[in-house]
């Protein structure tokens, strides 16, 4: 990916210094915000800045120089601040949790389902706290107006389960200026795709916690899975992922992620080509197997 690495940057600071400088700022307020997310997730996968950087790497490389000309200065701040505000619902303070649960129906969620708790319920909502976080701290964020925040919140909410073909939640072209527009749905399902692709072993748990103490079931397993994909590759035409284990128990499990990721680019692809003038031009992705001697 290196031809592609701070591609994004590198052409707002070019286009606009001012929106740059607004969004370098920006991920210095929310560092130490990010990693609160342990507080709620002590052995979850990483949601950190770490991860807000692997998102942003990847939106370089899906969308590649040859498409980068064709984004107004305005999408990229968008594009660039929701990379790293999109999952800032996992890091909730309880304060901010009880202000925001009761528009997202926790009490109802929880007469449904008893055995859930607030970890539970952020997780599953965390797009929309997310959401709510932006709403909130906006002028702490300086988001310049309310055109951009609007635009922002939407991506960020756009990484999971919302539907990007709502013209309402979604215009096609929105205006974000009196003379520039933002094509929220190419925002949205590039910042879903990134997210839905970080899934090898740079993720970078060992940053966070010491593997060998964790006590959940599913995150050991969650981690090993990880660990057993070394290296991901994204090519103009698909994406590649090295998978080096001889434990034939992750392999489904890997088969599985692989089958999602498919999945969420159809459907990305089918949003962007349908709705907006840009297109994502990776349409597959391969398990590429490694012996363990290589």
């Amino acid at each position: 990916m290196s031809g592609s690495d701070y591609l994004l940057e590198k052409r707002l600071l070019k286009l606009d210094p001012e929106l740059h400088r607004l969004f370098t700022d920006a991920v210095c307020v929310l560092q130490q915000t990010l990693m609160q997310f342990q507080r709620l997730f002590p052995e979850y996968t990483d949601h950190s800045e770490l991860h807000s950087m692997n998102v942003l790497n990847f939106c370089n490389a899906l969308i590649g120089e040859e498409n980068i000309d064709h984004l107004n200065a305005h999408e990229i701040y968008v594009l660039l601040l929701s990379c790293y505000l999109h999952d800032v619902g996992m890091a909730v303070s309880p304060k901010d949790y009880e202000e925001f649960k009761e528009e997202l129906g926790a009490d109802e969620c929880f007469k449904s389902w008893p055995d859930r708790d607030m970890a539970n319920f952020v997780r599953d909502q965390h797009h929309e706290f997310s959401g709510m976080f932006i709403r909130k701290y906006a002028q702490m964020l300086e988001i310049p107006s309310k055109e951009h925040l609007f635009a922002v919140v939407q991506t960020c909410r756009g990484h999971r389960r919302t539907d990007l073909f709502d013209e309402n939640e979604y215009p096609a072209e929105y205006g974000i200026t009196g003379q520039d527009i933002a094509h929220l749905p190419y925002l949205a399902a590039v910042i879903r795709l990134a997210d839905e692709i970080d899934v090898a072993a740079y993720r970078s748990p060992k940053l966070l916690y010491d593997i060998e103490s964790l006590t959940d079931a599913y995150q050991i397993f969650h981690n090993r899975m990880l660990a057993a994909v070394p290296q991901l590759e994204i090519l103009p035409e698909g994406i590649i992922l090295d998978v080096q284990t001889d434990d034939e128990q992750l392999v489904p499990a890997i088969e599985e992620r692989v089958r999602k990721i498919q999945e969420t680019i159809d459907y990305c692809r089918s949003v962007t080509e349908t709705r907006t003038p840009f297109h994502i031009s990776q349409e597959w992705v391969k398990l590429n197997r490694i012996s363990e001697d290589q």
